[in-house]
């Protein structure tokens, strides 16, 4: 089986948390996979799965039967800091750090020289329209700054996919347009794979792809295919 451009593919993925009479089944086993281009969105009620499925693909949790697999991308031990990027629902910014600080250190963990890494996270908050944000605490800028400087943050290592938990989960409307906004943008430049978990229609209305989860099963699954302008 060619397994060019797969981003990330889940083989019968099952996720089951605690054991025996208080087990709680996280999600069903699933298949589907992610490639090149891919534009998801993944919709269901708190509780469906969208979470644990993100998660799985995320490597940052591990399937209690079946596999997930990076066939594009590699191991589990080469996805982050730069392959895979994800961005949480809640507060992700560290404190003590500035706004460029913040968007430069997985670029420093991953061993990138700090003028570089600092070069590199000015870039990417110019281009998000963030430069004034950047000598900034995070206590110093509002709950949706603070989102789009996590979406910066991911962006920053020019991953291969980006995995977005409820990225506008506790955002107001316009808010939350705008860190869809960059996101689209952004992936529509780097030809990155997006994956993004929401509760709010018109999140999901903006992506070709959707998949809707429900008591931890995948019930519906269009392709996660290109969009139609990059496939003319």
């Amino acid at each position: 089986m060619n397994t060019a451009g797969i981003l990330v593919r889940c083989d019968g993925a099952s996720r089951t948390y605690g054991r025996g009479d208080s087990a709680t089944v996280g999600l069903q086993p699933t298949d589907c996979e992610i490639v090149d281009g891919s534009r998801v969105v993944l919709v269901g009620p708190s509780g469906s799965g969208k979470s644990t499925l993100l998660h799985l693909m995320a490597g940052l949790d591990q399937p209690t039967a079946g596999n997930v697999s990076w066939p594009a991308i590699g191991s589990i031990d080469e996805l982050r800091p730069a392959k895979v990027a994800v961005i949480f629902q809640g507060p992700s910014l560290l404190a003590p750090l500035t706004v460029l600080e913040n968007v430069a250190l997985p670029l420093v963990l991953g061993g990138t020289e700090n003028g570089i890494a600092s070069a590199r996270a000015s870039e990417v908050l110019i281009d998000l329209g963030l430069d004034s944000l950047i000598e900034k605490l995070p206590e110093e800028i509002s709950g949706g700054q603070a989102q789009r400087v996590a979406v910066a943050r991911a962006l920053a290592g020019d991953p291969e996919l980006i995995l977005a938990d409820e990225p506008t989960g506790q955002l107001d409307h316009e808010n939350g347009t705008h860190v869809i906004d960059a996101l689209l943008a952004a992936v529509d430049q780097s030809g990155a794979g997006l994956v993004v978990s929401t509760h709010d229609l018109s999140v999901a209305e903006r992506f070709p792809c959707r998949w809707e989860l429900a008591d931890g099963r995948l019930m519906t699954q269009t392709p996660a295919t290109l969009p139609e302008k990059e496939l003319a």
